[in-house]
């Protein structure tokens, strides 16, 4: 048995690969537990588990006293998702609105720094319902991250972490529960992994991106700006990706990353944790668009590859 524990973001793939890997590897069985990143982290550093999982980059502390690596798994995006029930058409929102708004600078809906971004959609004079995450997620971590680089107010004020002291706002446990509260809340204002935005049927917004257009996240705009940051080395596996250059690039891309320990005693559950490692890197990539992510581009999944032989 493999456990794995760490953020609600990439639980559905792992769930996937769970049930797609024990079809093929009966002798092996793998549970994923969602606790949260920085929870997650916590656990295998002390020894707990087989692996976790989250999007909080290593500090050098953790790699050093943890004994830890972090490897990308696949691509993810965090979407700003709302509840205007009157309006129709699809809402742009740039990251400095953004930041005003979780700073709790930007209250209504029809303010005028999103009334000038939505020119066209009459917004109603709504109050704005924040809702946010509470400390140890991945997903904070993301948007926080973009909103530091774009808004000098956010970064000084929040900075870029997965425990941000929030100004305003009532937080969501987990994704779910994030999906589930701006869909019963109306006015509301969140942000969650691109999957449970899809398939809580919630509004997304159109991000503006470093390319000066508006673009919703997709398995291509996620892909767009994987292949903006890495390419031409494909070697900088814990590089932000966040606010990537390029016209198609979704600017709210993050990797999702598996930490592991670089040391165990335990030879035949390195040996199962190497075959899941080289199985995800080749079949289980093909079910990461399936569950509303992105595949690690190619030439990433080669360089990722030779860091896993390496593991043995």
């Amino acid at each position: 048995m493999l456990v794995g524990s760490g953020s609600s973001v990439p639980a559905p793939i792992y769930n996937r690969w769970t049930q797609e890997y024990g079809k093929q590897n009966r002798n092996i069985q793998m549970r994923y537990l969602a606790v949260g990143t920085s929870e997650g982290i916590k656990q295998i550093s002390h020894g707990a588990g087989d692996f976790s999982a989250g999007e909080a980059q290593l500090t050098d502390k953790e790699r050093k006293e943890g004994g830890l690596i972090e490897l990308p798994v696949v691509l993810i995006a965090i979407v700003p998702i709302y509840n205007l029930p009157d309006v129709h058409q699809e809402l742009r929102l740039s990251g400095e609105v953004l930041a005003a708004i979780f700073l709790g600078d930007v209250k209504t809906w029809n303010a005028p720094q999103i009334a000038k971004l939505n020119s066209e959609i009459t917004l109603p004079s709504l109050p704005i319902q924040v809702i946010n995450r509470p400390g140890g997620k991945g997903s904070n971590y993301v948007f926080t991250d973009f909103l530091s680089k774009v808004s000098s107010k956010f970064r000084a004020q929040v900075g870029v972490t997965a425990s941000p002291k929030w100004p305003v706002g009532e937080a969501a446990e987990r994704s779910s529960d994030m999906a589930d509260k701006v869909r019963g809340t109306r006015g509301s204002i969140g942000f969650v992994e691109y999957q449970y935005a899809v398939k809580g049927s919630v509004a997304q917004a159109a991000v503006l991106n470093a390319g000066g257009r508006f673009v919703k996240a997709s398995s291509e705009s996620i892909d767009a700006a994987c292949q903006a940051a890495e390419a031409p080395r494909w070697n900088n596996f814990s590089a932000s990706l966040a606010d990537a250059p390029g016209a198609d690039s979704f600017p709210i891309t993050s990797f999702t990353w598996i930490y592991l320990r670089t040391r165990s005693s335990e030879s035949a559950r390195t040996g199962a944790l190497v075959d899941f490692l080289n199985w995800i890197y080749t079949d289980g990539q093909q079910y990461a668009a399936q569950e509303g992510y992105a595949a690690l581009p190619a030439p990433l999944l080669a360089e990722v590859r030779k860091k896993v032989s390496n593991l043995r």
